[in-house]
């Protein structure tokens, strides 16, 4: 056995059968032992963006880390975009990184980069094997470093000559380490605050957006009389009928401070206190009162549900029935707008759908328009680096074995950073469709030019533009394999809806906005 054979022998020994791959010279024996070696389902991606990317959505569903292959370091460069995206939104993964032969690296040839600095960045666990006598073991440890509560990224750079030499020795998987114990002097803080003050906000991110952790949440609020909302930068939303009707922090500064100015203690669960997603000139960097008490009852690495659950017993709350929503919306007519979008895709989403929310400026407020959906889950950014929407839906869609719906809301700049998706997709035939929102411009970024103050010309709205020449995504999704069509209405965009949820492979729906 070779050291490339024991990796992958030891990755499968351990839970981890999925490889998001795109392949270099210095991975063949990898990639030959995956050959050899039957029970990993091997998915290649045109970039190492969308490698990245696709492990990233696929950990948020299958519940476990993926592996990726990536080229030496400037492949594992490309794909650090969606490596931050994944840090923030603490996904597990195993990156295999491929490298200079130990002897060759000396001599400085010209793939040779600072590899172990570049996966620090990005990375919780970073290891070089040299030994492939070594090398099983290491990739043991990279897969239980992954796993660390709730989940982070573990890379292991595997020079070539020890993937290709004999003496590999298979990795005996490590234990899952389990999460810290729930502090019991925060759950009581939590409890005295809760029965003292009034005023009260319990901000939830992280699993305790999960559909247990959010039952819980709902009897604590009920009991103590205090509001519930999300933080804005949260992976994944339990959302729908049978979940809460919780709203995000807003994005905006001013409509931020705005939402919680009424809030004199914040009890955090699994979240941080809300920040600014960036700062403005003469506006605060912290969206809360300074007057307002902020108080943890459980890190992002402590186990919510347990916390709740504690916090529940501290109060003695009762259980209770989580509220109607309403009616499920009906199909919207007329010209799109961010409104009538989001109530169709509320009226047509089949049961247990995932969205990927890529939608930037154009979906903020989709929230208050789903809630009675149908159960399912919401993807989001985690680190706010475009150009993850598409791989995430791509992932996420394998992440849950393609039995699952998968919904993308794709603003149109950010999905020309990450479109080979779309051929993944394709390729593995997924259930993906995808809503390209398309107003052929950075809209997003127009409105921070406002924000900050500044006047845009002809120069800078020149390079916010995406027309001349415009992008026709109808012809690009068709050269990447995927059927797509163009609609000007919502009534057609209902249509074409209907017809991608009754086809087993991929859909684009050009949507202009």
């Amino acid at each position: 056995m070779n050291g490339a054979e024991s990796i992958v022998h030891t990755l499968l020994k351990s839970g981890v059968d999925a490889c998001f791959a795109n392949p270099g010279t210095s991975e063949m024996h990898f990639v030959a032992a995956l050959d050899r070696i039957a029970g990993m389902h091997c998915v290649l991606g045109l970039h190492e963006n969308i490698v990245t990317g696709m492990a990233d959505g696929y950990y948020r569903l299958a519940g476990k880390p993926a592996c990726t292959l990536l080229h030496c370091g400037p492949g594992l460069a490309n794909g650090l975009a969606n490596l931050h995206n994944a840090r923030r939104a603490r996904s597990g993964i195993v990156n295999i990184v491929g490298d200079q032969a130990t002897y060759h690296r000396p001599l400085d040839p010209p793939l040779t980069a600072d590899t172990e600095g570049m996966a620090r960045c990005v990375s919780s666990w970073v290891r070089t094997s040299s030994l492939s006598s070594d090398v099983g073991c290491d990739a043991a440890a990279a897969v239980q470093a992954a796993h660390v509560m709730p989940g982070q990224i573990a890379t292991l750079i595997v020079p070539s000559d020890v993937s290709w030499n004999d003496g590999g020795i298979l990795g005996e998987p490590l234990g899952i380490p389990h999460a810290p114990v729930i502090d019991p002097f925060a759950v009581q803080n939590a409890a005295r605050v809760l029965r003292a003050s009034k005023n009260v906000l319990l901000l939830l991110a992280g699993r305790a957006l999960l559909g247990p952790s959010q039952a819980l949440a709902w009897r604590v609020a009920q009991a103590a009389g205090a509001a519930i909302m999300v933080d804005f930068v949260s992976a994944q939303v339990a959302r729908g009928r049978g979940r809460l009707q919780i709203e995000r922090v807003p994005y905006g500064t001013d409509q931020a401070v705005e939402a919680l100015k009424r809030f004199e203690h914040i009890i955090l669960v699994n979240a941080k206190a809300p920040v600014g997603f960036l700062a403005y000139p003469g506006k605060p960097s912290t969206q809360y009162p300074s007057s307002a008490q902020v108080h943890v009852l459980s890190h992002f690495y402590e186990d919510a549900g347990a916390a709740l659950a504690a916090l529940v017993d501290e109060l003695d709350a009762p259980a209770v029935p989580m509220p109607d929503p309403g009616p499920r919306p009906g199909i919207a007519a007329g010209a799109p707008t961010p409104e009538r979008l989001a109530q169709t895709v509320a009226a047509l989403m089949p049961e247990n759908t995932i969205v990927a929310d890529e939608s930037i400026s154009y979906g903020r407020g989709f929230y208050r328009h789903t809630h009675a959906a149908p159960a399912h889950d919401w993807l989001h950014l985690g680190g706010g680096a475009i150009g993850g929407g598409m791989p995430m839906a791509t992932g996420a869609a394998i992440g849950s074995r393609g039995e699952r719906r998968v919904i993308g809301l794709q603003a149109d700049g950010s999905a020309m950073y990450s479109v080979q998706s779309l051929w993944t997709q394709a390729r593995e035939r997924l259930p993906v469709t995808t809503i390209l929102l398309n107003n052929r411009k950075y809209n997003i970024l127009i409105g921070e030019y406002q924000g900050v103050g500044a006047t845009p010309g002809p120069t800078a709205m020149s390079m916010l533009d995406l027309g001349n020449p415009d992008l026709d995504w109808v012809k690009i999704a068709n050269g990447l394999g995927v059927e797509a069509a163009r609609t000007t209405t919502m009534e057609g965009c209902a249509d074409l809806m209907t017809q991608s949820f009754r086809r087993p492979g991929p859909f684009v729906i050009e949507l202009m906005i």
